[in-house]
């Protein structure tokens, strides 16, 4: 699964990477984000008529169909293997993609039954990447709409086998036009999307346990964690 992720970009290198066409800077201060949990908002990047654009989305897919919002947090993930074919995910699979903006993300590995220790993974060349992430709108009786995503996951690599058994899609720049739609591709070349990412040009470290207090946002979050393998 992907349960904590990192964006350090500034609204510049967020609008360079992703190629964003006009998108306005948000009105607050747009700083580094070094523990981004569910329900968290934060920008993803969509295909609109003019370009891409960075939207502030909730991280935790509110299905069209849902009564309220408080289940937002359960839905923060999307199986890669029946994004396509479960009825909760396959509306938004063909019709709202999206990039989910991302320089790194966390992990935890079983240490002992009752220990976890938590790792960084990035990579190594700090090369711009995004999470494949699907969105969905929700219409509640009172208030405005409220738009939020899920991240796509899929079975881990050689390098985060190890730490857990799923692992975010990662998708590397050339295949962004196929995924925003900005291409006309089939479901099924979607679908071959969604693979593990290389293991090779990646990099995972020991972090310490502050990152899991989701109260905690700093660069110290990622520092390595001394004496853990």
């Amino acid at each position: 699964m992907c349960g904590r992720f990192t964006n350090r970009y500034s609204w510049s290198e967020l609008s360079r990477l992703y190629s964003l066409a006009g998108s306005a800077p948000p009105p607050s201060n747009f700083r580094p984000r070094y523990n981004i949990a569910p329900t968290d908002t934060v920008p993803v990047i969509r295909r609109r008529a003019g370009g891409r654009a960075a939207d502030f989305l909730k991280w935790g897919l509110v299905p069209l169909s849902a009564k309220n919002a408080a289940d937002a947090a359960k839905l923060i993930n999307a199986r890669a293997e029946t994004v396509a074919d479960k009825p909760l995910f396959r509306s938004a699979f063909l019709h709202r993609r999206c990039l989910v903006a991302a320089d790194g993300f966390y992990e935890w590995k079983k240490v002992s039954a009752k220990q976890k220790a938590p790792y960084f993974i990035t990579l190594r060349d700090n090369a711009p990447f995004a999470f494949a992430g699907i969105y969905e709108y929700w219409i509640p009786r009172e208030g405005p709409r409220l738009e939020t995503f899920a991240i796509l996951t899929c079975a881990p690599n050689s390098l985060i086998a190890p730490l857990h058994d799923r692992m975010p899609v990662i998708l590397p720049p050339e295949t962004w036009p196929a995924w925003l739609g900005e291409q006309l591709v089939s479901p099924d070349r979607l679908k071959m999307l969604l693979k593990p990412f290389p293991p090779e040009p990646m990099d995972a470290w020991p972090v310490g346990p502050r990152v899991g207090n989701v109260a905690n946002d700093d660069e110290g979050l990622i520092a390595r964690e001394s004496g853990i393998a």
